[in-house]
């Protein structure tokens, strides 16, 4: 249990990132884009299906994507229960 949950915290952090990331602006060619392309390609497969799923929620004339708040709350939920 010990492994998943570090592979798990691992894929959190990467998530975390790529929220951050998601606030400025990247510049296609450098090194950030690059580092944000593979942490995209890693997230991605878990973060999309769950998105497609569930809406955006609406806050005016915004809307939140809560797909990262659900999986780092189901990390969270394993790795404390075990």
């Amino acid at each position: 249990m010990d492994l998943i949950c570090t592979i798990l915290n691992i894929f959190w952090l990467l998530i975390l990132a790529r929220m951050l990331m998601s606030w400025i602006r990247i510049t296609p060619g450098t090194g950030v884009a690059s580092i944000y392309s593979v942490v995209f390609n890693i997230t991605e497969p878990v973060l999309g299906p769950l998105r497609r799923m569930i809406p955006p929620v609406r806050m005016g004339i915004s809307a939140i994507d809560v797909s990262p708040i659900i999986v780092i709350v189901v990390i969270i939920l394993i790795c404390s229960s075990g």
